[in-house]
């Protein structure tokens, strides 16, 4: 009787060391995929063209160049984003040439209006802090039109 409980006793372990190790292989895949998704996070620029950024701007319409607007905004920059932007290089902050050619329009302008909650909430916003070594964008306190304006500033270089 003793002989037939132990021999009993061996088959269960095997069968349940059997299925411990499927299990635990399992789990070990489970727990590679979730470090995976956390370890490597998809790349925020990637999207970049179905990003409009957060705050009030939803729509931009572009067209021709407007000359005028462009001079204003012009001297708005000169004035406001000089001192952390530079227009052929990385400064503080990116070089704003090429802009419209990494991201939205309306990215853009939600950026220099709404620049505490973009940094908050944004993923591109997030990364770009990063990459200014946590300079974050100062709050110019601009209207909807003074932005426009600098965007198509922006346009021209």
């Amino acid at each position: 009787m003793k002989k037939n409980s132990l021999i009993a006793l061996i088959l269960m372990l095997m069968i349940s060391a059997c299925g411990g190790d499927s299990n635990q292989q399992k789990s070990e895949e489970s727990s590679g995929e979730v470090q995976s998704m956390v370890s490597e996070p998809e790349d925020p620029m990637e999207n970049w063209q179905e990003n409009k950024g957060i705050g009030p701007v939803s729509s931009v319409e572009l067209g021709e160049i407007d000359q005028e607007m462009a001079a204003e905004g012009q001297k708005l920059y000169e004035e406001l984003c000089t001192a952390c932007h530079k227009v052929d290089k990385k400064f503080i902050g990116p070089s704003p040439k090429g802009l419209l050619d990494r991201r939205t329009p309306e990215w853009a302008m939600n950026m220099m209006l709404n620049p505490e909650e973009m940094i908050q909430k944004d993923p591109i916003a997030k990364q770009l802090l990063l990459e200014a070594n946590g300079a974050p964008m100062a709050n110019q306190n601009l209207t909807r039109d003074q932005a426009r304006k600098i965007l198509e500033y922006i346009r021209t270089l």
